[in-house]
């Protein structure tokens, strides 16, 4: 008999990794120990300028801080924009140079496309896109990044949920030390920008300091 999961569980499955795949995948940054009320959002994909600079100015009207995983092509493509990241004080890290899938990629070619995105990228962080890394890629890239997945995956880029959803996706799992993913792209854009401003506004009322991942 196949067992069939409810699409509620799936996507909790989703949202939040289980614990046997967090024990399993040693060697990689899941949450952060942290003593007091502190949160630490991060983007992917970016920088785009349809959506990039939006996130800067949201989180400026907050105080918060973040951590930009960056494509390398993208970098390449708007380096001013990458540049304000880092002005506004928040941090960046390696998304690889064009967004590879680790289970479909060569060892070699991935590992080789990390270090194109390291001459655009200057940071030791590093997150698989997709969260996908064979273990082999992990152990070579472990020697000289620190490899950042999360505690908490927003799902903004997923068109089929509604972006309430998305509020509740993180509201329901996050805590103190939660590494909570988000999506600068256009894919994400109908959900961030609604779901963006109100998870800010209420963590903040909630006590919550937004500080960028450690290098």
């Amino acid at each position: 008999m196949k067992l069939r999961l409810s699409k509620k569980f799936q996507i909790s499955l989703i949202v939040k990794p289980p614990k046997m795949i967090r024990f399993f995948s040693k060697n990689m940054i899941w949450k952060i120990d942290c003593e007091g009320k502190q949160l630490f959002l991060t983007f992917d994909d970016g920088p785009e300028p349809e959506m990039t600079p939006w996130v800067l100015d949201i989180l400026d009207d907050y105080g918060a801080k973040a951590t930009f995983f960056c494509v390398g092509d993208n970098v390449r493509k708007h380096p001013e924009i990458f540049n304000l990241i880092r002005k506004k004080g928040h941090h960046v890290g390696n998304h690889t140079y064009s967004h590879l899938n680790g289970f479909r990629t060569g060892i070699r070619r991935y590992i080789l496309d990390v270090f194109k995105a390291k001459k655009y990228i200057p940071s030791n962080l590093f997150r698989p896109p997709y969260g996908r890394i064979r273990q082999l890629a992990k152990r070579i890239l472990s020697t000289r990044f620190k490899i950042v997945l999360w505690d908490v995956l927003s799902m903004d880029y997923d068109n089929n949920i509604l972006p309430r959803q998305v509020v509740r996706n993180i509201i329901a799992n996050a805590g103190p030390g939660s590494i909570l993913v988000f999506h600068d792209n256009l894919k994400a854009d109908i959900n961030l920008k609604y779901a963006l401003p109100r998870l800010l506004d209420y963590y903040s009322k909630k006590g919550y300091e937004f500080l960028p991942l450690p290098y």
